[in-house]
């Protein structure tokens, strides 16, 4: 058991839930400002969430730079929106679960000559069973926590020189599934009982500690980090997993969920909106300002977690100083 169990229990506030379930229910607000010839770097852009937010910004006249898994997608992405919208659509191929190839479009990213404006990490998955990746890590945690925690540290230098960019994380009330907060002892769910909610949960849980990390880095840079809840949408999360679950998500879950385009909009409005120009190391359940889990906030947590991270990470084998 988590030592800070008891803290965070005491921490709990029956006020932040009533305050999720309402902004469940609401809308995300409109960006109506154009963002013509910006830069938006996307990863998991071929699909779902990724798509719509592809599409919206590219709506809107904004340059995109797409990190995918997959060319062939990628390829029918870039002329689809090069053609529709007549901007411009470039892409990466990566496996964010494999560091080495992270490290890669990380170096790529950050030897662009022209600012990105608006980095968006999308990229996800959700696993019923324990997988490890080719380095013997929990996928779920290399995807959602370790793919973006290295994108930001090595794009930190290039996001600073630029004086101003917007970095917005695609987190989760799902966050909240991690009642107890982090194991640092077991991030890779060695001692305990695998589930994918607790595991998804504690991913989610990193992200958002290390959006607090690195806000404090970016202070009076002009560069903010913010992470937000999608929404209950339809997306492609999930489809790793065997016929049964893949069923139960496309005939019972999907059913009541809303068009991803709800979550593109309030992503271009995170990205774009001057209202929240400044606003950095916060939490939106789409465009509404929410309070997470204690085990979130938990500032003494984000900076053992981040010690943690660098050793994880072999930052160190790539070159990097850290």
């Amino acid at each position: 058991m988590n030592p800070k169990t008891r803290q965070y229990l005491r921490e709990y506030k029956w006020s932040n839930i009533l305050a999720m379930l309402k902004n469940n229910l609401k809308e995300p607000k409109i960006c109506t400002e154009r963002f013509q010839h910006k830069l938006v770097v996307i990863t998991g852009a071929t699909s779902g969430i990724g798509y719509a937010t592809a599409r919206k910004y590219a709506s809107q006249g904004a340059n995109l730079l797409c990190v995918n898994r997959n060319l062939q997608r990628s390829e029918r992405l870039k002329a689809e929106l090069e053609k529709e919208f007549r901007i411009s659509c470039e892409f990466r191929i990566a496996d964010l679960s494999k560091l080495s190839e992270i490290f890669r479009v990380s170096q790529e990213l950050s030897e662009l000559e022209q600012p990105i404006d608006v980095l968006i990490h999308n990229a996800g998955i959700y696993l019923t069973k324990r997988e490890l990746t080719a380095e013997g890590y929990d996928k779920v945690f290399v995807v959602h926590y370790l793919a973006s925690f290295m994108m930001n540290y090595l794009l930190m230098e290039k996001l600073k020189a630029q004086s101003r960019a917007r970095i917005i994380m695609v987190g989760s009330e799902g966050h909240r599934f991690a009642v107890w907060g982090l194991r640092l002892d077991d991030l890779n769910w060695e001692k305990r009982r695998y589930t994918g909610l607790q595991s998804y949960g504690s991913a989610k849980t990193a992200q958002l500690l290390s959006t607090l990390s690195f806000s404090e880095l970016f202070r009076g840079s002009g560069v903010t980090i913010n992470t937000m809840h999608p929404g209950a949408v339809k997306s492609a999360t999930g489809q790793d997993n065997g016929p049964l679950y893949r069923w139960f998500k496309r005939n019972l879950l999907d059913r009541g969920l809303k068009a991803p385009e709800t979550s593109a909009e309030a992503l271009y409005y995170l990205g774009v909106s001057q209202e929240v120009e400044g606003l950095s190391g916060k939490f939106f359940n789409l465009t509404s300002l929410e309070e997470p889990a204690p085990p979130a906030l938990d500032r003494e947590m984000a900076k053992q977690l981040w010690t943690k991270t660098l050793k994880l990470t072999r930052l160190h084998t790539f070159g990097v100083q850290i």
